[in-house]
């Protein structure tokens, strides 16, 4: 029994390693300042200026991005009415992600950067890759959606 209960650990701390891994870029982005303007919205987009932000790079093709969703709707359901927003930004084309939402709801905002423009300075080396940006668009956290760490969301609403 103690040797199974060993394994399952070594086994939930790789996963726990490798989803860090995957949400990787080739840089550090915390401090750069992001402006999210050029983006294409799934709906009409309503202003961010001033408002803190979680931007999540993703895919429909990709399981870990599949599985973050839950929690992202989760995080916004608990924040927006703080003034929290969260942008899901995909390079994917309009058609499959609509066809995707039927089946996986996303009930924050959804980006189109087809041609990654937005996402290239970045340096996103894997995905999902999320991003807290405080009130004046500064990244003050980066890196898989899954570990957004609550004190640095408590911040940016203060």
């Amino acid at each position: 029994m103690k040797t199974k209960l060993t394994w399952i650990v070594l086994l939930v701390g790789s996963l726990f390693a490798l989803q860090n891994l995957f949400a990787t870029a080739s840089k550090s982005n915390v401090g750069t300042v992001v402006k999210v303007d050029g983006l294409k919205f799934k709906e009409k987009a309503s202003s961010f200026a001033g408002k803190p932000l979680i931007v999540e790079f993703w895919a429909t093709w990709c399981p870990p991005c599949r599985a973050s969703i839950p929690h992202l709707n989760e995080v916004y359901k608990k924040y927006q009415a703080k003034g929290l927003e969260i942008i899901g930004v995909t390079k994917e084309d309009r058609p499959t992600v609509s066809a995707f939402l039927k089946e996986v709801p996303i009930n924050y905002h959804v980006a189109f950067d087809s041609n990654g423009k937005f996402s290239k300075p970045f340096g996103i080396k894997g995905i999902p890759h999320a991003m807290i940006l405080d009130k004046e668009g500064k990244v003050v956290w980066e890196g898989h959606p899954m570990s957004l760490p609550e004190s640095e969301l408590d911040k940016v609403l203060k």
